[in-house]
């Protein structure tokens, strides 16, 4: 993509109402625009990002064995009164009515729509157990949004439902997510810490939320380094074979938010060398409520001696677009953004710096088709801004490569790689710096899968 065809409108000062970095980067980067408290349009930039998160939180959903579906937006009160929701879930739900004035919500979460479609369709122990998910934009009336697409009010959100036949096999499914998310978050360059949970408003006596560290994040986080030292389970896993002893390991070892922090506990439990303090995003949250939905909403099956029983569920979120926002607390020094490969909106940045130059543009264009030749994805720099404020821009934007070509340079035979993570610069032959560019996105590609 040539940047004087694309849609980038950058801010040059940060505005007053963004008090963390994601939010601010997010706005001067390019990424959102807000369009009311809590509310935002995804811009060229940032959706490529967003997209991105979202497919490979697709791909790990599929690997465990969770089929894809897409529910409305627009959810039936009555659905909700079956379950006893409707007036205890609060003002976070936007209650709406049609012109027939039948009582409809923008969906918040979407339990009581995904026990109604289940319970219609399976009849006996048979067909199970079920795994059903959906990425689809909710609403929660935050009454004091904040912190960007880190608590707004309109967001994308994954969420997995399990249906099983009893608590042994509700295990099953639940282990399933819990590992997936594992390798979703690591896939992102992200460090995540599963960590005991309330179940709050949804219900349930088995939950985990996985926080992100981050140096800027919203919690205080408490945990043995042990746990997040570990690898992460491969591509190779087998979601069909025992996963106990994964969740086992992880959860053995102490793990908590300052909600939860029991301090002498901690230091007991985690050697000195092995605490770990720091700040923490939650990213996704797991549930295992048994009967919570189905007994109340009437969602049986038959069991093997024909007997009716309620399925057993679990509800899985991760959010999706809170994650780019995650992604950004993590990976970013004060000229901007660092996007990991795996996420990044392009993979390099093209600098032309002198447009008009023959040799430059000529040199430009190589790179350009050999990169697209190539499937690395490019943001070619082809305006007439000034070097200093194309370097700005691409480090603001954060690309993890950038590759500067200028008459200089070219007079020489090499051009300037700049890797945006580590700030290291270094000069490759005009006839080698394709090949080098090349085959380092593929091989970190190819370590994020």
């Amino acid at each position: 993509m040539r940047l004087s065809r694309f849609y980038l409108p950058l801010l040059r000062e940060t505005p007053s109402e963004a008090q963390i970095v994601s939010h601010q980067l997010m706005l001067r980067a390019g990424l959102i625009r807000q369009e009311g408290a809590g509310i935002y349009a995804w811009l060229p930039l940032g959706f490529r990002v967003l997209k991105k998160i979202e497919q490979i939180v697709r791909e790990e959903q599929n690997r465990a064995g969770a089929v894809e579906m897409l529910m409305p937006t627009i959810q039936q009160a009555e659905l909700w009164r079956e379950s006893g929701r409707y007036e205890a879930y609060g003002k976070e739900m936007l209650r709406i009515t049609d012109r027939h004035d039948r009582e409809m919500l923008f969906g918040p979460t979407n339990e009581e729509m995904i026990t109604e479609i289940v319970r219609t369709g399976v009849r006996s122990y048979k067909d199970l157990p079920k795994l059903l998910y959906h990425i689809q934009w909710k609403f929660r009336d935050e009454i004091r949004p904040r912190f960007g697409v880190m608590r707004g009010r309109e967001f994308l959100m994954k969420d997995t439902y399990s249906f099983d036949i009893d608590k042994a096999a509700a295990r099953k499914s639940y282990n399933k997510m819990f590992v997936a998310y594992l390798r979703t978050f690591a896939r992102m360059g992200l460090q995540s810490a599963p960590m005991r949970a309330e179940s709050g408003p949804i219900g349930g006596d088995m939950s985990h939320e996985f926080i992100v560290l981050a140096e800027t994040g919203e919690s205080g986080v408490f945990c043995d380094r042990r746990l997040v030292d570990m690898p992460v389970p491969g591509s190779d896993i087998d979601f069909e074979g025992d996963l106990q002893p994964i969740v086992d390991q992880r959860t053995s070892l102490y793990a908590a938010t300052d909600e939860k922090h029991d301090a002498a506990e901690f230091e007991e439990q985690v050697a000195e060398g092995d605490r770990i303090a720091a700040r923490g995003i939650e990213v996704g949250h797991i549930f295992n409520f048994g009967t919570k939905y189905s007994e109340p909403m009437n969602a049986v099956v038959a069991g093997p001696d024909g007997k009716n029983i309620p399925l057993e569920m679990g509800s899985y979120g991760v959010g999706v677009s809170r994650l780019v926002g995650a992604v950004i607390e993590a990976h970013h020094d004060e000229g901007g953004c660092r996007w990991p490969l795996s996420v990044a909106p392009f993979h390099v940045g093209l600098i032309n710096l002198k447009p008009g130059d023959a040799d430059a543009d000529a040199a430009c264009q190589s790179f350009y088709q050999a990169f697209g030749k190539a499937g690395v994805e490019t943001l070619y720099d082809d305006t007439n801004a000034r070097p200093g404020e194309k370097f700005a821009r691409m480090d603001l934007i954060g690309l993890p490569f950038q590759v500067i070509v200028g008459p200089r340079g070219l007079k020489n035979g090499v051009v300037e790689i700049k890797n945006r993570a580590t700030g290291d610069k270094s000069e490759a032959s005009l006839g080698d710096a394709a090949e080098v560019i090349v085959a380092q996105v593929t091989k970190g590609l190819q370590h994020s899968l």
